[in-house]
C-alpha cells in the first residue's frame, strides 16, 4: 500500500485555518493530523474542542487526533463527539492502557498508542493486537519544527517486526521532523503513515510538497 500522508495542523496558519483545511482537502493528503496539548503532559497548549469541531465541519478527510494530555480517559467521549476518526493516546499517560484502547474502539474510532522518543517499542507487545495505530514520536512532543531523532528508524523497524510476528494489522505512524530527506527511509523501515507539519506548511507550494511525500 502507498504510504498515508497526514499534514499536521499544528503548523498551519491559524489566521487562515479554513484556507489550509481546503488546501488539504484538495491535496493528495489522506488524513488531517491534529495535536491536542494540555500544557501538563507537554509544555504547550493547542486545539480545544470548538476548533476540532470546526475542522470536522469543513474537512473531507478523516481526523487523526493525537492526545498529548494527562488522563486522556476523561475526554474520550468528547473527542468522538467533535469528530475524531482515529484517537491516539500516549503510553506514558495511561495507567490502564488496555481499558483506554477498548473504550476508544467501542465508540467506533480507530485506537492509537503513541510512544515518546525514550520509550522502547517492546513495551507494546501485549497491547499491540488491540491497536489500529502506533505513533512513534521522532521528536520530543510539544513543539513543531524540531530536528528528527535518528534512532526512530530502529524503533520503526523493531515495531514492524513485532507487528508481523503477532499478525496484527496495526499501522505505524511517524511524527516529527519528517521531510523528503527521511521519508523513504522511514517507509523502508516499515512506516505506513507520515505526519508532516512545518515541512508542508512552510513550503511555498504545500500541495506539491504533500504530493512529493506521497510519492517518496
Amino acid at each position: 500500500m502507498s504510504q498515508l500522508i497526514a499534514p499536521s495542523l499544528l503548523s498551519a496558519d491559524f489566521a487562515n485555518l479554513q484556507r489550509d483545511i481546503e488546501m488539504i482537502n484538495s491535496s493528495a493528503a489522506d488524513w488531517f493530523h491534529i495535536d491536542v496539548m494540555d500544557g501538563l503532559f507537554v509544555p504547550n497548549i493547542s486545539f480545544g474542542f470548538p476548533v476540532i469541531q470546526h475542522i470536522k465541519k469543513h474537512a473531507s478527510k478523516p481526523l487523526d487526533v493525537h492526545l498529548m494530555i494527562v488522563d486522556p480517559d476523561r475526554f474520550i467521549d468528547e473527542f468522538k463527539n467533535v469528530g475524531a476518526d482515529v484517537l491516539t493516546v500516549h503510553y506514558e499517560a495511561c495507567n490502564h492502557l488496555h481499558r483506554t484502547v477498548q473504550r476508544i474502539k467501542s465508540l467506533g474510532m480507530g485506537a492509537g498508542v503513541s510512544l515518546n522518543p525514550h520509550t522502547p517499542v517492546s513495551l507494546l507487545e501485549d497491547i499491540l493486537p488491540d491497536t489500529d495505530l502506533i505513533l512513534i514520536m521522532s521528536v520530543n512532543p510539544g513543539f513543531g519544527g524540531q530536528k528528527f531523532i535518528e534512532n526512530t528508524y530502529k524503533k520503526v523497524s523493531e515495531l514492524k517486526n513485532m507487528i508481523i510476528k503477532t499478525g496484527a494489522k496495526t499501522l505505524i505512524e511517524v511524527d516529527g521532523g519528517v521531510d523528503l530527506n527521511n521519508a523513504r527511509k522511514l517507509i523502508d523501515a516499515g512506516a505506513d503513515v507520515l505526519v508532516a507539519g512545518s515541512f508542508v506548511f512552510k513550503s511555498t507550494q504545500p500541495s506539491k510538497t504533500i504530493e512529493e511525500l506521497k510519492n517518496a
